[in-house]
């Protein structure tokens, strides 16, 4: 299955694609608005990439998975919508999550919060409490207000025993864009997500960009003129592909390569979680990442690229390539989890944006990081009433240390 198909195999699974007068009307991936006219027929579609090239697009391939053709015996050709699949949602429990999510939120910070340790020091004048202060960072990106709009509901943390001080807006803005904080909002992630370990066996990983307020531009030689564009942080990140909660993410800039990444993201998940799966796209194929996964005692759904040369021998890249070529169909039903590591993405940006506000390059870092822990904490809260899961950080802090 070449690399459109496998597209249009997931456009069709994930998106609305809807028919009228014989047009079928697809989604762009870009999520952009944009819609593409597809005659099926006639094997025509309206992107770039079928009238630039003329070749069957990822589109026309979604619209094919959409409609399902059989040849009868007499030869008449009949045309039938294939039946989407739907899962049934705890309504009860997904309501009373969101209702009781802010309420909760904040108090399952404070307590994770509570495992940072205060970092020593010496001489000068005193400083705020990390823990006090990784909590105000993270709430101000929940809430989504600026540093001062933001003080009222540090007045009310304070009032309710969260924390132990309200800081001053500026002392908020200073520390989400102190380097030291870094490390403490990865540990604050992974910890978050300790809870489902119980219930997390299989994961994701994939990249995302965020937006910011800074522009790059560059010579194109293909254009033979300058270019510009916004530039973007990126995070990548590992997820389960039950509750979507987020084992271990690393931030880079937007050049970044992906597949140098996958490695430090399943090591730091195999640290905490027991690892049955790891599926990726094409970007992460590579011997090293096969081999990683497999000596954790996993398997690595990662699909080949078309001019994959045939390969021998026992090695986790050998046992794969067979897999591939020989059972596509299990192997792409395991590969399609991977669509959950998007869910993750989309619903990161769709509650807390899909920019960042801050201007420096360690503030950018922070703030993104601070968007995935915000992501953790709402799944551990849908989880807690669909699940019954009953997080204790601090006792599980303990337990680890």
């Amino acid at each position: 299955m070449e690399d459109r198909e496998l597209k249009g195999l997931q456009i069709a699974a994930v998106c609305k694609v809807t028919q009228k007068d014989g047009i079928w009307y697809v989604p762009s991936q870009t999520g952009d608005g944009t819609r593409y006219q597809v005659n099926p027929g006639q094997g025509y579609c309206s992107c770039p990439d079928h009238e630039v090239r003329r070749v069957k697009c990822k589109h026309i391939w979604a619209v094919e998975f959409t409609i399902k053709r059989e040849v009868a015996a007499d030869g008449k050709v009949t045309e039938t919508k294939t039946v989407r699949v739907t899962y049934s949602q705890n309504w009860t429990a997904y309501n009373t999550a969101q209702c009781e999510e802010k309420t909760q939120f904040a108090a399952l910070l404070a307590d994770l919060c509570k495992t940072v340790p205060q970092p020593p020091q010496t001489n000068g004048r005193p400083r705020l409490p990390m823990s006090d202060m990784a909590f105000a960072c993270t709430f101000k990106v929940y809430t989504m207000f600026s540093a001062r709009r933001f003080t009222s509901d540090l007045e009310e943390a304070k009032a309710d025993g969260l924390i132990a001080k309200r800081p001053h807006f500026n002392s908020v803005s200073n520390y989400l864009a102190n380097p030291a904080l870094t490390s403490v909002l990865k540990g604050l992630i992974m910890a978050s997500s300790l809870p489902l370990k119980a219930v997390e066996t299989d994961f994701a990983v994939d990249s995302s960009g965020f937006g910011t307020s800074r522009f790059v531009r560059w010579y194109n030689k293909k254009y033979g003129r300058e270019l510009d564009n916004r530039e973007w942080v990126k995070v990548h990140l590992m997820c389960g592909v039950k509750t979507h909660t987020v084992t271990s993410a690393e931030i880079s800039g937007w050049a970044a390569n992906d597949t140098t990444y996958f490695a430090p993201l399943v090591e730091e998940t195999a640290k905490h979680f027991q690892i049955a799966e790891v599926s990726a796209d094409k970007a992460y194929l590579g011997h090293k990442n096969l081999a990683i996964v497999e000596s954790l005692g996993a398997t690595p759904f990662v699909p080949f690229k078309s001019n994959t040369v045939a390969a021998t021998g026992d090695s986790a890249w050998a046992k794969m390539y067979h897999y591939y070529m020989f059972n596509r169909d299990t192997f792409l039903a395991h590969y399609h989890k991977r669509s959950n590591v998007e869910t993750v993405f989309s619903m990161i940006k769709g509650k807390f944006g899909d920019s960042v506000r801050s201007k420096g390059n360690a503030a950018q870092v922070n703030e993104v990081l601070c968007k995935v822990l915000c992501h953790n904490i709402c799944v551990l809260i849908q989880s807690m009433y669909e699940l019954g899961v009953s997080p204790n950080f601090v006792q599980r802090q303990e337990t680890v240390a």
